[in-house]
């Protein structure tokens, strides 16, 4: 496995398949998601070095950046935001990627 996590574009869809329409609730549930696949390998929010946040409406940055922010304000990973045409489903303003590094792997 390595000591690289990398977590793939991560949607805001809750099991049942609904998505919140606020972009600050989308980046929270991207996170809550992102969260436990770190998690599932090994990993968690204190180890992602790496973001990438991708916005349909820069509107929304403010918001996102306030998720991100209230989750990385200790970790401080390298971040990158991102404004796109769209994204796979209408109804998502935000889509995030992160990579971790877990130590001594």
């Amino acid at each position: 496995m390595g000591d690289r996590v990398l977590v793939s574009g991560t949607g805001p869809v809750w099991p049942d398949g609904s998505c919140p329409d606020d972009p600050g609730a989308q980046a929270r549930r991207c996170f809550e998601i992102i969260g436990e696949a770190l998690a599932e390998a090994g990993a968690d929010l204190a180890t992602v070095v790496r973001t990438r946040m991708y916005l349909t409406d820069p509107a929304a940055a403010n918001a996102v950046s306030a998720e991100h922010g209230r989750l990385f304000a200790n970790v401080r990973p390298a971040a990158t935001m991102v404004i796109v045409a769209g994204l796979v489903d209408a109804r998502w303003k935000v889509e995030i990627e992160a990579e971790a590094l877990i130590a001594g792997a």
